[in-house]
């Protein structure tokens, strides 16, 4: 089998990567278990020095790493060197925190001494998408390898060539070999790869569909898994909000990455009061964002990753319309682009209410109160996190705990940071990333009970 690499902006060819044997795999996951039996042991001096090497590639190269993310999968240069910047910042984060986080936790009982010691649990396979085709590996990678285990990537087939970059990072920073392992495999192999008695447990960004898929898998072989799945994240902006403001943060928050962002605004949830002004502003907003060449310094928002995911998009657009959603702006295709689109009239049952909308479309709809707000926030079956916009922070820090997301994020966008946990609830996922509740997913949390 063969995985291509196609440039979204222009269709052409980029590279083509021939998919690993089975004899081929097996060595590299039986590598990366035999490997673990020693770096297990490093110790975290070490493991913090790697890291360090790690961060300073990343800000060496951050602009020929950032073109290749651009080129595999369409994003802005400038934010393809952010997404870099982020990495460096992940590394560095878990260099200077990681061995405080994973110290034993000592307990009194009625031992003499009670702790819980965290140890690394062996070859770990990360499963990744390509719409952060750096940040997502580096989220699970790095708590994961400072916690002294083992990673095996199994990359999106769309973006092989970031994978391969991201393995001789690693390698170019002094990891031991087969500590960090790239596998050239399509989907077909991901079941062989959850199977491997060397692999102890699954971290996977994806599809809602691809993790019950994965989920299944690896509880019938009693292994863990992480999942970190889709979202259909609401904007709530009350009446006391400051509109222009709320604007601004909306139309990042839907429009960056070309709207391809598990945490991204999906739903546009307005108070009837200032939606009209907030309507206008937000379609002013985005008829002034440029599409064009992801490589050049002044556009704003470039492809979608592929010309299917732009169809898929022009299809959901299409049925909400079909049962009385209304555009104001934007709503065309041309090969792998997708204007920014605004669209009004959304309601429960529509494809841009009910599904996860992965492009630059934003659905508005409208609430009169806030009980009614937050009843329209969790009627979504995802449950990643909610922006939530109002000058009345007592009231907001309130209704944050009526929502049943992963997080709340109070007149701000939702995104990930690597010092606060990052996941959802219900069909968003299940887990953390990131912080200290992140390091300790793939640790043995281990009773150590000496009597009196």
């Amino acid at each position: 089998m063969i995985l291509k690499s196609i440039n979204p902006w222009d269709g052409s060819l980029i590279e083509e990567f021939e998919e690993y044997t089975d004899d081929k795999i097996e060595q590299i996951i039986a590598g990366s278990g035999e490997a673990f039996a020693e770096w297990k042991k490093s110790g975290f001096v070490l493991r913090r020095s790697l890291l360090k090497n790690v961060a300073g590639l990343l800000r060496s190269n951050t602009k020929r790493y950032a073109g290749s993310i651009t080129r595999e999968m369409g994003k802005p240069l400038h934010e393809s060197m952010a997404e870099i910047e982020k990495c460096a910042w992940v590394c560095d984060y878990y260099a200077d925190n990681g061995e405080d986080f994973l110290k034993p936790d000592i307990i009194k009982t009625d031992a003499e001494l009670s702790y819980v010691s965290y140890e690394p649990l062996g070859a770990i396979l990360g499963i990744m998408p390509w719409n952060f085709p750096f940040w997502q590996v580096f989220r699970f990678a790095v708590p994961t390898l400072m916690a002294g285990n083992t990673v095996l990537l199994k990359h999106a087939s769309s973006v092989q060539g970031c994978a391969r970059q991201i393995e001789n990072i690693f390698k170019e920073a002094g990891f031991p070999e087969s500590v960090f392992s790239n596998v050239v495999a399509g989907s077909g192999k991901v079941s062989r790869l959850i199977d491997h008695p060397a692999v102890k447990a699954i971290s996977l960004t994806g599809s809602t569909v691809a993790g019950q898929k994965v989920a299944e898998r690896a509880g019938s072989r009693i292994k863990k898994s992480v999942l970190e799945l889709g979202g259909s994240n609401a904007f709530v902006v009350l009446d006391d909000a400051d509109v222009g403001k709320a604007v601004d943060i909306g139309i990042k928050a839907r429009m960056q990455n070309a709207g391809q962002s598990c945490i991204a605004a999906k739903r546009f949830v307005l108070q009837s009061s200032i939606a009209e002004e907030f309507i206008s502003l937000f379609r002013q907003g985005i008829e002034k964002l440029r599409q064009g060449n992801p490589m050049e310094d002044n556009t704003d928002i470039g492809p979608l990753a592929s010309v299917k995911q732009a169809e898929t998009l022009e299809a959901q657009v299409s049925r909400s319309v079909d049962s009385g959603a209304k555009i104001i702006t934007g709503g065309t295709r041309k090969n792998a682009f997708y204007t920014p689109t605004l669209v009004t009239n959304v309601k429960r049952g529509m494809p841009l209410f009910e599904e996860e909308v992965f492009g630059p479309v934003a659905p508005v709809i409208i609430f009169n109160n806030t009980d009614e707000a937050v009843e329209l926030v969790n009627s979504s079956e995802f449950g990643l996190g909610v922006s939530l916009f109002t000058s009345d922070i007592s009231q907001a820090e309130k209704l944050s705990h009526e929502f049943s997301d992963g997080a709340v994020f109070i007149n701000a966008l939702v995104k990930s940071d690597p010092r606060l946990p990052f996941g959802g609830t219900k069909n968003s996922g299940y887990g953390r990333e990131l912080s200290i509740q992140g390091i300790k997913e793939f640790v043995n949390a281990k009773t150590i009970f000496t009597a009196k």
